[in-house]
């Protein structure tokens, strides 16, 4: 089956703290901490994971 829109991505954000940048999926069942300073980068909500960073850029 090809999906032409998938609802979810894959998101490169930058940790607020430390600036590093990371790739985080869009429907993250974990918390996803940054890899540098272990700030929480997303938090997971049942769907579309909470993203508490900015979103440098949409993967697709």
């Amino acid at each position: 089956m090809h999906m032409e829109n998938p609802e979810s991505k894959f998101l490169k954000v930058k940790c607020k703290k430390c600036k590093n940048e990371q790739i985080v999926f869009s429907k993250a069942c974990n918390e996803v901490k940054c890899l540098i300073c272990e700030t929480v980068l997303a938090k997971p909500t049942g769907g579309h994971a909470e993203i508490l960073t900015s979103v440098v850029e949409v993967l697709g």
